[in-house]
């Protein structure tokens, strides 16, 4: 053996364990399995207070069901793998078909079965709103993106009632729970899904500059048939069997109901160009249409497309406010569940006295945009009452504009609470990061909904004193909220440029509302801290920023899902 050969390593019995290269310690658990309903004390609490406690029970198992590992992952797979469009079949007919992965399907049965897209029509009353909002809350926390043709089917049923022959042909098959996606003619069919085609490359938000053109095929006029020709530039969920569409008719700009089939069985002469490449809301496809001879029924007046759609577009914005409050709870949550498992230099991070005040404030936050969420749903359980029907009017666009205009920084600060992982795709945080602007966006962007608050109190000059009426229920309360309505009110008593004025005013309402309901529902913890932050001090909109004196455990501990 040569010398300068070494020497063959002979492993000794003990070697075996350099093979184990550490123990991981200090993670915190999956957040699954355990109850979305009864791990939220807050919405438990909301959806009494609002009039649907008799649903409890229901909710108790929804919430069950929302949080079941099997459940969560339909998430995650229905993101990871997205839709995918067919022009023609194998044989060269034009189809026209998305083609979405089995989990999207799933989700979406799920949905239909539980009635979040028909509930309160079906049966209405006291707390329909309600309790169909906590399904729908606690629904979009699993997945988001498919609660788009959710929403929209649910959201056209005002809108079809216009058209009573209309309605009668289709509402029984619009409010089936029951979820057949197959791409087949709706008569072939006992469920059928509904959405909505309004903008163009040229208008957007400006659905009055549309160019889509309505061709009478008779005398014309309300449920009568027309075809359009023309293109839409944001057709989302396109699998729907029928959608509501704006066009030129030759008295103006019109609704139309417009089906995938005709009739006879035939394809509709309406084609997808392409899929939009979306930074978020991933498992909902969104598309780009022309209207090639397009058969379609007029709803509701001539000339009046606006008026009648709107109905639809209100019912929509208010799922925007559902879906953003149900976002910031799960991002909230996810923060707190890693904050109450993880530890760093030497303590508990939910025990850290600076983590401990940005976790209050997002737990502070999103409690605010579920409470005022759960009182507009009230509200619209209540339409035949003159001081709800005025407060629905605004509270809905000052709700959806606060509530989604809050909700991206606050996804991004959760995800920071959890650090490094929380950027990693097999974490629910990108995914909550990246459908976080969508609802700010969709159904009206922020500006949309300021100009459209300030229409609502030229039309309805009454349901500014309802909103003070409602702000008044909480007055004594706090001395801050107090000065904080009367230099709210004492601003809208100057009528001068109150359009470059309206996020102020916008901003201020929704903070007013939120503090009123806090301070007469919520914790007095919760209700303390939201007037010291959101009403006193100034800059206090930044997470993380809670004054002094605020009991910020109790905060935590009402917030946190207790999941081992």
């Amino acid at each position: 053996m040569n010398s300068q050969q070494a020497a063959p390593h002979t492993r000794s019995a003990d070697d075996r364990y350099l093979a184990v290269t550490h123990e991981v310690t200090n993670q915190p658990p999956a957040l699954e399995n355990y109850n979305l309903y009864l791990q939220d004390q807050a919405l438990q609490q909301g959806v009494a207070r609002e009039g649907g406690g008799w649903a409890h029970e229901e909710l108790v198992q929804f919430g069950a069901l929302a949080g079941r590992a099997e459940t969560i992952d339909l998430g995650f797979k229905a993101n990871e793998h997205k839709p995918v469009f067919h022009t023609h079949d194998r044989y060269g007919h034009r189809i026209d078909e998305v083609e979405f992965h089995p989990a999207y399907h799933q989700l979406m049965k799920i949905s239909m079965e539980h009635g979040l897209h028909s509930s309160p029509w079906t049966h209405p009353g006291p707390g329909a709103n309600v309790a169909r909002a906590a399904k729908y809350f606690m629904h979009s926390q699993v997945e988001a993106a498919h609660g788009c043709p959710i929403t929209m089917t649910f959201a056209a049923i005002p809108s079809i009632r216009r058209q009573p022959e209309l309605a009668a042909q289709w509402e029984a098959k619009i409010l089936a729970n029951s979820y057949d996606p197959r791409n087949v003619p709706d008569g072939e069919k006992q469920s059928v899904t509904i959405g909505m085609a309004m903008t163009e490359k040229q208008g957007g938000s400006d659905v009055r500059a549309n160019s889509t053109r309505a061709y009478p095929l008779g005398q014309g006029g309300p449920g009568q048939a027309y075809e359009l020709v023309g293109h839409k530039w944001f057709v989302s969920a396109p699998m729907c069997d029928a959608f509501l569409v704006l066009a030129q008719a030759p008295g103006g700009l019109s609704c139309f109901l417009m089906p995938r089939w005709r009739p006879d069985g035939s394809k509709n002469p309406w084609q997808i160009q392409r899929l939009k490449h979306k930074m978020g809301n991933v498992a909902n496809a969104s598309s780009e249409a022309e209207l090639r001879g397009a058969l379609a029924w007029m709803i509701g007046e001539e000339g009046r497309g606006v008026p009648t759609i709107i109905e639809m577009v209100a019912m929509t914005r208010f799922d925007c406010m559902i879906g953003s409050s149900g976002g910031l709870r799960q991002a909230a949550a996810q923060a707190l569940h890693h904050c109450r498992h993880r530890s760093a230099f030497g303590a508990r991070l939910s025990e850290q006295p600076l983590m401990q005040n940005v976790l209050a404030d997002l737990a502070l936050e999103s409690e605010a945009a579920m409470t005022l969420t759960l009182r507009v749903a009230r509200a619209l359980d209540q339409q035949d009452d003159e001081h709800e029907r005025l407060l629905t009017r605004l509270a809905t666009p000052v709700g959806k504009y606060w509530i989604c205009k809050r909700t991206p920084n606050h996804a991004y600060e959760a995800m920071e609470c959890i650090g490094g992982s929380g950027v990693m795709e097999n974490c629910i945080m990108p995914r909550l990061y990246r459908e976080a602007p969508v609802n700010a966006i969709w159904e009206g962007s922020g500006n949309v909904q300021c100009l459209d608050t300030l229409r609502a109190l030229q039309k309805s000059p009454d349901a500014l004193a309802a909103f003070f009426a409602e702000l008044e229920r909480a007055r004594g309360a706090d001395n801050r909220f107090d000065r904080f309505v009367s230099e709210l009110k004492t601003d809208f008593g100057n009528s001068q440029d109150l359009q470059y004025r309206a996020r102020n005013l916008v901003d201020r309402l929704a903070l007013s509302l939120q503090g009123a309901l806090l301070l007469q529902h919520s914790d007095a913890a919760v209700a303390d801290a939201f007037c010291a932050s959101r009403l006193e001090q100034p800059g206090g909109l930044n997470y993380g920023n809670l004054p002094r004196g605020v009991d910020v455990q109790a905060i935590i501990q009402r917030a946190t899902p207790v999941v081992d």
